[in-house]
């Protein structure tokens, strides 16, 4: 469904662009993702060991649980009723998707774009990490020009830092305006 979707209304882009599109709408990171902003790891039933080891906020495990839920939509109410639900849930990270640069390129993206308007790279400081060694969690920052501009959190130093990179492209793209004004650029 997100891959008729993404080619309907992106017809000009190429086969290799609708791709990368559907693959960041999709991955296990963005469907876990959207597992985490509607709660649904509060609602699983789990085994005492996997609920007290973090099972609940597990990517691989929200992920097959929002695959289950999109299942259990279509077999109960149809295909239409599936569609509108995948739609509401996956239809803003759609949009991003076809608009910003991929996940896992929001480093290089911000990495580009604080240079060119800045002169200056990104500067990455992992402030903390937390958790039992198997659990940790981990907090990063990022600063452009000694400005604050992005703060992150994942279970890698890595991921801690490409979410702070998402929160200050975010941030830096939605500032920037093209020669001779007009909308922001993505």
């Amino acid at each position: 469904m997100v891959s008729d979707h993404v080619f309907r209304a992106y017809p000009e882009r190429s086969e290799s662009e609708l791709s990368k599109i559907r693959s960041a709408v999709v991955s296990g990171q963005a469907l876990a993702a959207v597992a985490r902003e509607i709660g649904l790891g509060e609602l699983l039933l789990l085994g005492k060991g996997e609920d007290l080891t973090g099972g609940r906020d597990r990517t691989s495990i929200l992920c097959d649980v929002m695959e289950a839920l999109f299942a259990a939509v279509y077999l109960d109410a149809g295909l239409d009723a599936a569609r509108a639900v995948i739609h509401r849930l996956l239809g803003p990270r759609i949009v991003e998707a076809a608009t910003g640069p991929g996940v896992g390129e929001y480093k290089s993206q911000l990495q580009e774009l604080a240079v060119r308007r800045f002169e200056a790279p990104p500067r990455y400081t992992v402030v903390e990490d937390d958790g039992p060694p198997h659990d940790k969690r981990y907090f990063a920052t990022v600063r452009v020009a000694g400005e604050l501009l992005g703060e992150g959190e994942g279970r890698s130093k890595k991921q801690a830092e490409t979410a702070a990179a998402h929160q200050a492209w975010l941030r830096l793209a939605a500032d920037e305006e093209p020669p001779g004004g007009g909308e922001p650029s993505a």
